[in-house]
């Protein structure tokens, strides 16, 4: 068994705008026996100075090809800026220089919609005078630029910059001279765990979710119009006009510490292919040094954007006062799928003993990691870039809604996300009828179908963690005997 990791062009088919605040890209409810963290992760690129770079400090030498250096001078200065970390974790920064550069040594001045084009994979229909998303970049790169310049002023000869309100590459020269004697960048960005105070229990989490059924059962039983339309739509009538109990199955990760020298909790891992202490287990007895390595710390985490996501999908389900109870992924067992009405929340690769049930007979699969998701019919990939957002940087994230029934005349409802804002958002779409109509509309096969069986892919969009903007991008009926051939299910040999 390998060793295991530590923790650490679409086509749109309706528009849905929502508008919320994102909690921090990662973070965790990790559930303890006794009590659960809130854990951020941070990274930490190049430090903040109070110095600024004018135009004294550089004087402009052109923006004229002919009067640029040797142009292999010039991508040595990017490649030693993308290797700092100056334009973080996303390769669109890097994506983006390049192609200025490439532009400016050519003497072209691209235009909007061909940098849309070129380099955010956008098709000709991209309208850039209702859409910022080119100007966004170009802005966050000017400051990305600047910033590296304040910290290594004196390594490089030219300063590449971009003037405001245009899209070529300038230079400045320097002092530096970009010596081989010169302090290089960092070859890579820092990283840390910090952590905040202790919440809650982890019998909060369930306490919560109860609370919150409780007093909505208590009121007046007026419920919202919103919630009151998407419970009279598919899938939620399905739960909801039966006498099945209703449970909701969060998607929660198992966590094992690594040992060091003195046999101390070193550091946390997460390992997909470890996802209880059994799996813990038959590693050690097929790896036997492994058991000197690691331990069972009776451990799980949750992402903090489920706690959003429940709080969308508890009142639709109290129209009819249903009992609803509340779980974990990795307490789910076989008599639960059967016994009653499920829904998922969570991320995709947290699905677990659902993964294969909902894959067997979707368009779509899991691409090279979780955070990718590939249509089998037309090849697009829909990758999330949502991992380790940086502040004032846009990302892009995907929330997947599914429903089928299962097999005894009960409803698997899916509300899933590759990070939490693809989570929280499909969370709410699944809520609202507007929403609901959309899918309906656009599969016209699921109107008078029951029980449901569809999927629908929603391309989130969000900005230094606020303001979603979001697209149905995908769509499509499924066929409930490929889901329950007996090849799909984890539970299916049990």
């Amino acid at each position: 068994m390998r060793q295991p990791n530590s923790l650490s062009p679409y086509c749109s088919l309706g528009k849905i705008a929502t508008r919320r605040v994102y909690s921090p890209p990662i973070s965790f409810v990790l559930l303890f026996p006794e009590g659960f963290y809130n854990v951020n992760e941070s990274v930490n690129t190049i430090p903040k100075h109070t110095t600024a770079m004018s135009e004294q400090d550089g004087e402009l030498a052109s923006s004229r090809p002919e009067d640029f250096p040797d142009p292999k001078i010039l991508h040595e200065i990017v490649e030693h800026i993308s290797a700092s970390g100056a334009l973080g974790r996303s390769k669109v920064y890097v994506k983006l220089l390049t192609y200025l550069l490439d532009k400016a040594l050519l003497g072209a001045k691209p235009k909007e919609i061909e940098i849309a084009m070129d380099v955010l994979g956008r098709d000709a229909s991209f309208d850039v005078s209702k859409d910022s998303l080119v100007r966004v970049y170009v802005y966050q790169l000017r400051k990305k630029l600047d910033k590296y310049y304040r910290e290594y002023p004196d390594f490089h000869a030219y300063r590449l910059s971009i003037p405001k309100g245009q899209y070529v590459i300038t230079l400045h020269t320097l002092g530096g001279k970009q010596s081989p004697n010169a302090e290089k960048p960092s070859l890579s960005t820092k990283s840390r765990y910090t952590s905040s105070n202790w919440v809650l229990g982890f019998m909060a989490v369930l306490l919560m979710a109860n609370l919150a059924l409780t007093l909505t059962q208590q009121q007046s039983g007026v419920l919202p119009a919103r919630v009151q339309v998407a419970a009279n739509l598919a899938p939620w009538n399905e739960l909801l006009n039966d006498d099945l109990p209703i449970l909701i199955v969060m998607g929660d990760y198992y966590i094992f510490g690594e040992l060091n020298d003195s046999g101390n909790v070193r550091r946390m891992v997460r390992d997909f292919n470890i996802n209880s202490p059994e799996d813990l287990n038959n590693l050690f007895l097929s790896n036997a040094q492994s058991r000197s390595q690691y331990l069972d710390l009776n451990l799980n985490y949750m992402p903090e954007g489920s706690a959003m996501a429940l709080a969308n999908i508890v009142p639709v389900l109290q129209k009819e006062g249903k009992r609803v109870s509340v779980t974990m992924m990795s307490r789910l067992s076989t008599s639960d799928l059967k016994s009653s009405h499920i829904i998922y929340i969570g991320y995709i690769s947290g699905l677990d003993k659902l993964r294969n049930l909902v894959f067997a007979a979707s368009n779509l699969q899991i691409g090279r990691t979780y955070d990718e998701l590939v249509n089998r019919k037309t090849g697009i990939t829909f990758s999330s870039d949502a991992g380790l957002p940086q502040q004032n940087e846009p990302f892009r994230d995907y929330g997947l809604f599914a429903t089928f029934p299962g097999t005894s005349a009960n409803q698997v409802v899916i509300i899933a996300g590759t990070r939490d804002a693809g989570l929280m958002h499909t969370a709410q779409a699944a809520t609202t009828g507007t929403n609901l109509n959309l899918i309906s509309n656009t599969l016209q096969a699921i109107e008078n179908e029951s029980p449901p069986s569809f999927e629908a892919l929603f391309e989130v969009f969000g900005f230094d963690r606020l303001d979603f903007d979001a697209n149905l991008v995908h769509s499509d009926t499924l066929d409930p005997g490929l889901i329950w051939s007996g090849e799909a299910s984890d539970f299916s040999a049990q």
